[in-house]
């Protein structure tokens, strides 16, 4: 795989941080009890992901709309369409975003990038089209004004699905996990020093579940969940692989930030990070 991109440009693959929240300890770990320990206030990170590839550029996930963000109660800092600029990106230059599932924040703002192709596993689509989405359990993760919009695209062919391992292009592959969701997906994207970078998503909410084998407490299939976290433990070994987090702070502290967006206004700005440049340790 390469790490360049066209044109002779390093690939870049980027952390961008839109909202927060803090939760606890015992909301986001399934049966907390279990391991016997107080419980804690837990920061939440949101991200969405820029990978840029010379002339393409991607989006894995799309962060929440703020109206969703306002109902829910998160801080949010502004939409991809508001940051990518930031970066030097025209949101009309997204060639295409990755919908690593369809919870409500990871599908919001899809209708900013009218003209990028969707791809998302057959699973996933197919899951949250059905009844059973509707499900009290399942619905309150979802928007479903967002997965009437997939539908929508599904049904103009703007949006495009596939099972177990697609290439996006040539460094960048999409792995069907589940999970999290049935069909939640992963991205690996093959960095310019080399290594590879893997974007989790949900599939890793926080690195405590791999490095502590704790699942999440929103799980659609704990077996195929516990799976996924052996699948990322598995990546996570092989040399220069590091695997990015969906909502965990350490992020910030795993990889360098990124200066294109300017110092970020305490609790006020986007916070952006370089996902090529892991720190040491």
């Amino acid at each position: 795989m390469t790490a360049a991109a066209s044109g002779g440009q390093a690939r870049e693959v980027l952390a961008v941080k839109f909202g927060h929240r803090v939760t606890t300890r015992a909301e986001s770990y399934l049966n907390y009890h279990l391991y016997g320990e107080p419980d804690a206030d837990l920061d939440i990170d949101y991200f969405f992901w820029v990978i840029r590839d010379g002339a393409d550029v991607f989006l894995v996930d799309t962060g929440f709309a703020p109206e969703a963000g306002e109902r829910r109660r998160r801080a949010h800092y502004g939409t991809p369409a508001q940051a990518l600029p930031l970066l030097g990106i025209d949101p009309s230059d997204v060639t295409a975003i990755v919908i690593t599932h369809a919870h409500w924040d990871h599908t919001g703002n899809v209708r900013q990038f009218p003209d990028a192709q969707l791809v998302m596993t057959e699973a996933e689509y197919a899951f949250w089209t059905s009844p059973l989405a509707a499900r009290r359990h399942f619905a309150a993760h979802s928007e479903p004004e967002e997965i009437a919009l997939l539908a929508r695209r599904r049904g103009d062919g703007t949006l495009s699905l596939f099972t177990g391992q697609s290439t996006l292009a040539p460094g960048i592959e999409l792995i069907e996990v589940g999970g999290h969701t049935p069909g939640q997906l992963i991205v690996t994207v093959a960095a310019p020093d080399g290594g590879t970078a893997v974007l989790a998503s949900d599939a890793l909410h926080f690195y405590e579940e791999v490095e502590r084998d704790r699942p999440f407490a929103i799980t659609a299939d704990l077996p195929a969940m516990y799976r996924a976290y052996d699948t990322l433990a598995q990546l996570a070994s092989q040399p220069g692989t590091h695997l990015v987090a969906g909502h965990d702070p350490a992020v910030r502290d795993r990889f360098a930030g990124h200066a294109a967006a300017g110092p970020p206004g305490e609790g006020s700005a986007l916070l952006v990070t370089d996902l090529t440049r892991p720190h040491a340790g």
